[in-house]
């Protein structure tokens, strides 16, 4: 803020209420001669008119250094103390000023009294502080839209922090367990190691390129699921299955990046994958713009450890995203994850309202 600049209204305010003003002031001092003498309005209107300015003007100033040493809304008391006496203090002495000077040097045959002194100086304060009250609620409204965009900003800066920290939680997720397969193949089938190494960075580049976007179109999420799948037989054989079947006027549709890739992950992690009991994945499109992923029952006996970045992720994103219908449904022989899928049409759309609506969440929660 510049203290020196007057803003729009304060000019609007001095050149709707300084006529009046004058007008007051001429009649307290000369009385019914303001309508005959034209020597009053040749000589003491532009006198009361360019006094009314300095006068004027040195208000403006103060109360702007007010704003400044007193910014915060908080401090508005402080500020609304000091802008009143001030107000009276310089109205006052203006007042007094004019009233005496006009005494003192006779001016047009003025004769000084009291009494339209005081009736001057009460109306002046009077029409200041009306004047104050709309220079404030100016600058109250303005400081709380300023407060209102520093917020939002925040919140976006918070929200964009939160969506890339959870988009950067499936690389290392992806590659701890990538690694710990690759670990065991190196002991047991050394051949089968190179292939499933070369296939891991195939995958990884597709992931890597995939990443970089909040969200990614259903056929791209399953010709990724497909590429990755292999990485999965390569180590499980005929132990694991998958079967698509998605409607394909969904391919367009959008999900967050890299879904099915966690959910599969997850699937493989926390259940027996053997000849006995081979693991079966299914993934299939539902009525109203759903997706399911279906996987068999058959959980590991032992405790695995989990970093709870897979289903919790993927929650996290939707509900950033604001869309709703994500679901976990189990019973004692089916895991089934239910994922909405996002119109391509108002993807920017929704990208941008997650982006304006700050959600204070946690990515452990």
């Amino acid at each position: 803020m510049n203290p020196w600049r007057p803003t729009k209204i304060e000019w609007i305010t001095y050149f709707a209420l300084m006529p009046f003003i004058d007008a007051t002031l001429n009649y307290l001092l000369f009385g019914e001669r303001i309508w005959h003498d034209v020597y009053i309005w040749l000589y003491s209107f532009p006198v009361i008119y360019a006094q009314g300015f300095i006068s004027w003007y040195f208000h403006i100033v103060a109360m702007h250094l007010y704003r400044i040493w007193f910014p915060l809304m908080k401090q508005a008391v402080y500020r609304l103390v000091l802008l009143f006496f001030t107000h009276v203090a310089l109205t006052s002495l203006t007042f007094a000023a004019l009233f005496y000077g006009y005494d003192r040097f006779h001016f047009l045959g003025y004769v000084f009294d009291a009494h339209n002194l005081q009736i001057s100086i009460l109306a002046a304060v009077a029409l200041t502080l009306i004047a104050t009250t709309a220079w404030e609620a100016e600058y109250t409204i303005t400081k709380w839209k300023e407060s209102l965009a520093e917020k939002e900003q925040i919140e976006q800066l918070s929200l964009q922090y939160e969506f890339e920290t959870l988009k950067s939680q499936v690389n290392p997720h992806f590659l701890f367990n990538c690694f710990n397969t690759l670990s065991s193949l190196i002991t047991e089938d050394p051949k089968q190691a190179e292939v499933f190494l070369n296939d891991l960075s195939k995958v990884y580049r597709y992931l890597l390129r995939n990443n970089e976007d909040g969200l990614s179109t259903l056929q791209n999420e399953l010709n990724f699921i497909n590429s990755y799948f292999e990485l999965l037989k390569t180590r499980h054989g005929d132990c694991i299955q998958l079967q698509i079947e998605v409607d394909k006027k969904y391919y367009n549709y959008l999900l967050p990046s890299l879904t099915l890739q966690l959910l599969v992950e997850n699937a493989v992690k926390h259940n027996i994958v053997s000849k006995q009991q081979p693991l079966s994945i299914d993934i299939f499109s539902m009525p109203g713009n759903k997706l399911a992923i279906n996987n068999n029952l058959q959980c590991k006996p032992a405790n695995v450890h989990s970093n709870k970045v897979g289903l919790s992720n993927i929650k996290l994103k939707y509900e950033l995203l604001q869309q709703t219908g994500f679901k976990v449904l189990e019973d004692p022989k089916n895991f089934t994850v239910i994922l909405p899928l996002i119109w391509n049409h108002t993807a920017d759309k929704q990208m941008a309202f997650a982006q304006q609506n700050a959600i204070n969440l946690s990515p452990n929660q």
